[in-house]
C-alpha cells in the first residue's frame, strides 16, 4: 500500500515533504504494466464508442456512480489546473496522481512533477508521488520508437498509465478516476478515453469518468489559472520520442528546437503569463497542422524507413512487435 512520507529526492527542483505528499513505490505497481501487448485497433477521433461524442450513459457532469472521491491522473500542472478547479467546485473530494514514466529526459519530469506537487500543496489536496518508472515504459512501448503520434505507441502509453492508476483507485477506496490527459487539444480524447474505461474494466469497484473537458470555457479556464500560477511551460508532449519529433517539425518551421528547464523557452515564453498569447501558441490550427505533418513522418526521410522497416519486420518470426 502507498505510504505517507517524503517525496523522492528530485534531481532538480525542490523537493517537497508534506503530509500531502504520498509515495507509489514501482514495487506496487502492476506487474504486467511493463510487458507488451498484442496490438489492438486502435481507435482515432470519431470512430470511438467511448469518445465526447459517444453513447449519453458514459458522459457524465459527475462521477458515474455518484462517488465524490476521484483519483484524477495529472499529466502536468497546466492540464490539471481547470480542471481539478471544476471537481472541486462540483464539492469532490480530489487526490491528485502523478504517474508518467513517459516523460523524457528526468530533469523534465522532475520540473513536472514539482510543479503540479506545488500547485496540489497550494491547494490542500494529496498529491501521490510515484516512481520514475521509465524503464518499464520502454519495455511496454518497444519496437514502437518510429510510430507516428497519437498511434499505437501513445495507446501503449496510455493503457499503461491508466492502468496503474486504476489499481491504485481500487486500493484505495477511489469509486472512479480520471485523466488530465482528457482536456489538451494535443491529445486524441477518444484515444484517452478508451484506455480509460478498458483500465476501470478490470474492477469491479472503479469507473472511468467520461466528460467533456475540452469546451471552450474548459480551454479558456485552464490558460488562465496557468497564468494565474506561472506554471513552466513544457514545450512537447513528454517522451523521448515526441521529443524528437517536435525538434524535427520545429525545423521544418523555422521554430528554435525545445529548450529543457532553465528560464528561456524555445518557443514563447518559459512560463505561462498571458492566457490569450498562451493559447494561441496552441491553436487549433497549429495543433492540426502538426498531427497533419506527423502522419507523413514529417516528410522525413529516415523516420519513412525506420516505419516501413519497422512495419516490415512484424512478419520476421522475431516474435512480438507491438504493430
Amino acid at each position: 500500500m502507498a505510504t505517507q512520507c517524503a517525496s523522492h529526492e528530485a534531481d532538480v527542483g525542490e523537493a517537497y515533504e508534506h503530509p500531502l505528499v504520498l509515495a507509489l513505490s514501482a514495487q506496487e505497481m502492476p506487474p504486467a504494466r511493463r510487458l507488451p501487448v498484442v496490438p489492438v485497433q486502435i481507435a482515432y477521433e470519431g470512430e470511438s464508442k467511448y469518445g465526447i461524442d459517444g453513447p449519453k450513459e458514459l458522459i457524465a457532469a459527475m462521477p458515474p456512480n455518484g462517488g465524490n472521491k476521484v483519483l484524477l491522473h495529472s499529466c502536468c500542472a497546466p492540464c490539471s489546473g481547470a480542471m481539478f478547479e471544476e471537481m472541486v467546485s462540483k464539492g469532490l473530494e480530489v487526490t491528485i496522481f502523478f504517474y508518467n514514466p513517459n516523460i523524457h529526459p528526468k530533469e523534465e519530469y522532475e520540473i513536472r512533477k514539482n510543479e503540479n506537487k506545488r500547485y496540489a500543496i497550494k491547494r490542500g489536496v494529496p498529491f501521490v508521488d510515484c516512481d520514475y518508472d521509465s524503464d518499464a515504459w520502454f519495455e511496454r512501448t518497444k519496437n514502437q520508437e518510429f510510430e507516428p503520434e497519437r498511434g499505437v505507441r501513445c495507446t501503449a502509453c496510455f493503457d499503461m498509465r491508466m492502468e496503474v492508476t486504476a489499481q491504485y483507485a481500487h486500493e484505495h477506496g477511489f469509486s472512479c478516476f480520471t485523466t488530465t490527459n482528457a482536456t489538451s487539444r494535443w491529445k486524441d480524447v477518444n484515444q484517452v478515453n478508451d484506455s480509460g474505461i478498458k483500465a476501470a474494466a478490470r474492477y469491479d469497484d472503479v469507473d472511468f469518468w467520461v466528460y467533456n473537458w475540452q469546451t471552450d470555457e474548459m480551454t479558456e479556464r485552464k490558460y488562465k489559472v496557468s497564468a494565474e500560477e506561472r506554471f513552466y511551460k513544457q514545450e512537447y508532449c513528454g517522451c523521448l520520442h515526441s521529443l524528437r519529433d517536435s525538434n524535427i517539425w520545429r525545423k521544418t518551421q523555422g521554430i528554435p528546437p525545445v529548450k529543457i528547464g532553465g528560464e528561456e523557452a524555445g518557443l514563447g515564453t518559459r512560463y505561462f503569463e498571458d492566457p490569450v498569447a498562451d493559447a494561441e501558441e496552441e491553436n487549433q490550427e497549429v495543433v492540426d497542422q502538426f498531427f497533419k505533418d506527423a502522419s507523413r513522418q514529417f516528410d522525413n526521410e529516415r523516420l519513412k524507413k525506420q516505419f516501413e522497416h519497422r512495419k516490415k519486420s512484424q512478419t520476421d518470426g522475431d516474435g512480438l512487435n507491438n504493430w
